[in-house]
């Protein structure tokens, strides 16, 4: 059996994960999640059904990690330790990784289901609004080549990935801060493997 084994569908957040396991060079089984035929294994360990999610089997217990961005920080931390934080990089990584994932996960989505937060309102959601939330992570990203600085962490893979989403989907205007940043982590062969499996998948499932 695989250290891991991996729910995902590769039209979906699952791409962030993938990429993570191969930064972390981890032993991973793929189960392939159709959106309308999902297995019980995948509901036993995550009910909501959800992709991706992460099973880990370890010293013979299972532990369970679901949401993208706390399956990049556990694989960091269970299989790759130079991917985490040094004492003196914590803050930027915990601050980028959960901004990332939380206002400008909700701000993009707020705005692609045209959903208009009232002046009077803005204080509720988590991100205030989307030209607040994308104009910060501009200013977040300029001057530095990846979340830490200089070096490349397991943050960047999921901040990396709502970037480059966003520039290709258009849910992100396309300003050099954010392009340059992309094209430098994309550009990880961990990065590239990752990608390359889950773009000739999506290909065979559109051929059908």
């Amino acid at each position: 059996m695989a250290d891991y084994t991996f729910f995902f569908n590769p039209m979906s957040r699952a791409q962030i994960a993938r990429w993570a396991l191969h930064e972390a060079g981890a032993d991973y089984e793929p189960v392939l999640v159709p959106w309308d035929d999902k297995p019980q294994a995948l509901l036993d360990a995550n009910p909501i059904g959800k992709v991706p999610t992460l099973v880990h089997h370890h010293l013979g217990h299972r532990h369970v990690v679901t949401e993208a961005a706390a399956i990049c920080h556990y694989l960091a931390v269970q299989q790759a330790p130079e991917l985490t934080p040094k004492a003196e990089e914590s803050a930027d990584y915990y601050r980028y990784l959960f901004f990332a994932a939380g206002p400008v996960e909700q701000a993009v989505t707020a705005k692609s289901m045209g959903w208009d937060v009232p002046q009077d309102k803005q204080a509720m959601p988590g991100f205030g609004t989307y030209d607040r939330t994308v104009d910060t992570l501009e200013t977040m990203l300029v001057g530095r080549d990846y979340v830490c600085g200089e070096r490349f962490t397991m943050a960047d893979v999921y901040v990396a990935s709502q970037v480059s989403w966003g520039l290709e989907f258009g849910t992100l205007p396309d300003r050099e801060a954010f392009r340059t940043y992309s094209e430098r982590s994309t550009s990880r062969t961990a990065c590239r493997e990752a990608q390359a499996i889950d773009h000739k998948l999506i290909e065979e499932m559109q051929n059908g």
